[in-house]
């Protein structure tokens, strides 16, 4: 039946328009390859455009020129540390020289410009290698113009992450935020960009400034369509094609107008985003519940798994017992005018001082201010089988006013619409609290009466809060003696529920220094690669630092193309 669909002949067929498979394509496009980019959602973008726009590339030029110092052998050990029994030492040296290259290209000869954030630390930065800075590189905002009329085709900002609908920069920009009332030059800076913000959306319906993900998705796709690469929206693939020989050669799309067989002499490459938005297959691959409500995910709404079940019907093995199946993250619910929920993952927010979190039981369990990776599997350990995985974030008047706590927002911001939505409990005392959210108010009080008590020493006893550089990043360096302590004394008081999410998967299709895809034998399916969080994460199923999804999954998509463009077997 395939044969009498309409033909579409190209070199290299993409799926998925993520930076991944937009690395893929335009690495293959510099080569002189026939590209071909499908995409099943709408817009372009996939989770990358709703992301930080951070890459973890250890020993990356951006942050060389800028004076930091790194290695490969450095950053060899610290991933062995952190694989663990997932280590692959191909891989890991195939992504360690393809990261800094990938990195090279993109600044000399594509739209795609970084910048270096020289504290921003590995999340284990006192584990064998790790560093306390310099890893992580952050994609430099662009204004919007770079689309042209394709700017409608970008997928926008999460609404819960944006301040009225503003994408603040997760760099410099935030910093300028969090001190606006602090710093004449801070708040100066915030007052023109909101001016500028505001002119933009009277004029424009949206901000003219992309910053974040939405500016690496637009400097990679203005790249893309400058090399001519066809990006074809609503496309999803239905089936790959092989041929005699075993060979993947193509794949049947269905486009708006129809289905079509796209013949692929170089083969495909699969970039679909991985599978955090694919229920059944978390329940299966999560240790924690993952139904609906149990569990929710930051990640585009189109990334369900295509990928792997496109590769595993073909006899591609996927890679299902890493430790960690998904990239965790601490996440509310915010509620929406419509009456549906929102998610908003918590990055930053937990390192503040005067933020800790307890269960029902009133107790903390876990370093607050370590990863968000981190904390969601301390949620899975504190809790008791059968009872639901949860924890709720805590802090007083004073801290949530002056540093905000998800959702809300910092002063001179309204409070009271986050209390009459139900996103956020308040109680007058913290007996108070304690009954409003549900907590064990002896055990809450407790707690919260030791950890104060520790706040002058600057001294967490019993988690070490505050006591490694990632924690101290996250923290506010104004606050002494610790800058992620400070007492939760000053009513009311406030907390906010937090369940398992995810911004991404880990676990996917097995691949080897190349990325091509392998069978249950370990032999090459010749002309198939997968990249992003298709791939089996080169980190086990564990989070190095911020941006272990789109470090690697450039990476690996420039290692992708350039294969593909050098040798089709």
């Amino acid at each position: 039946m395939t044969d009498e669909l309409p033909i579409v002949e190209c070199d290299l067929l993409v799926a998925g328009s993520g930076a991944s498979g937009m690395t893929a394509a335009i690495v293959a496009a510099k080569k002189g390859l026939k590209v071909i980019v499908v995409e099943k959602e709408p817009v372009f973008g996939g989770t990358t455009a709703l992301s930080g726009g951070y890459l973890w590339i250890p020993n990356n030029p951006v942050s060389q020129e800028a004076g930091v110092e790194d290695s490969k052998q450095a950053a060899y050990e610290y991933m062995r540390h952190e694989a663990g029994n997932q280590f692959d030492a191909d891989r890991v040296n195939a992504f360690l020289e393809g990261g800094p290259e990938m990195v090279a290209f993109m600044q000399d000869q594509t739209e795609v410009e970084f910048e270096v954030s020289a504290a921003f630390s590995d999340y284990h930065p006192d584990a064998p290698g790790g560093k306390p800075g310099g890893r992580s590189i952050l994609v430099r905002p662009v204004k919007a113009s770079i689309l042209g009329s394709d700017l409608n085709k970008l997928r926008p900002p999460r609404k819960e992450l944006t301040l009225f609908g503003l994408a603040i920069g997760s760099g410099k920009e935030l910093w300028h935020f969090y001190r606006a009332f602090k710093s004449l030059a801070s708040f100066l800076y915030v007052t023109r960009r909101l001016t500028r913000f505001g002119l933009d959306k009277a004029f424009t319906g949206r901000s003219q400034m992309l910053t974040n993900g939405n500016a690496l998705a637009a400097r990679l796709y203005r790249t893309a369509r400058d090399l001519g690469v066809e990006v074809l929206l609503e496309s999803p693939v239905k089936a790959l094609e092989r041929d005699a020989d075993g060979a993947v050669t193509g794949a049947t799309i269905l486009t708006p107008q129809g289905q079509r067989r796209v013949i692929a002499a170089r083969g495909v490459v699969l970039a679909c985003g991985g599978f955090p938005q694919d229920i059944a297959r978390r329940k299966t691959l999560y240790k924690h519940p993952s139904a609906e409500g149990e569990h929710v995910s930051a990640a585009s709404p189109g990334n369900t798994g295509d990928g792997l079940s496109l590769a595993e019907r073909i006899g591609a093995a996927t890679v299902l017992d890493y430790p960690n199946a998904g990239a965790w993250a601490p996440t509310s619910l915010v509620p929406r005018p419509d009456g549906t929920k929102g998610p908003f993952p918590h990055f930053v927010d937990r390192g503040k001082p005067g933020v800790i979190a307890v269960q029902r039981n009133g107790r903390r369990f876990v370093n607050e201010a370590n990863s968000y990776h981190d904390f969601v599997q301390g949620m899975e350990r504190a809790t008791p089988p059968g009872q639901p995985v949860e924890a709720f974030l805590i802090c007083d008047h004073r801290t949530i006013r002056k540093y905000g706590l998800g959702y809300v927002k910092p002063a001179p911001l309204p409070l009271k619409p986050n209390i009459k939505s139900g996103y956020l409990v308040e109680g007058k005392t913290l007996d108070d609290l304690a009954r409003n959210a549900g907590l064990d108010p002896v055990a809450f009080k407790e707690t919260v009466a030791r950890f104060n008590s520790e706040v002058p020493n600057g001294v967490d006893t019993e988690f070490g809060r505050g006591s490694t550089a990632y924690n101290r990043f996250h923290g506010d360096p104004e606050i002494t003696p610790n800058p992620c302590m400070a007492p939760i004394s000053d009513g009311p008081f406030y907390a906010l529920r937090v369940i398992p999410g995810s911004i991404g998967t880990f676990a996917g299709i097995r691949t080897d220094h190349h990325a091509r895809a392998l069978d249950e034998d370990g032999t090459v399916i010749r002309g198939l690669y997968a990249v992003g969080n298709d791939m089996a994460s080169v980190l086990g199923g564990n989070y190095s630092g911020g941006g272990i999804t789109l470090g690697p999954g450039m990476a690996f998509g420039f290692i992708a193309g350039q294969h593909a463009a050098q040798d089709p077997n």
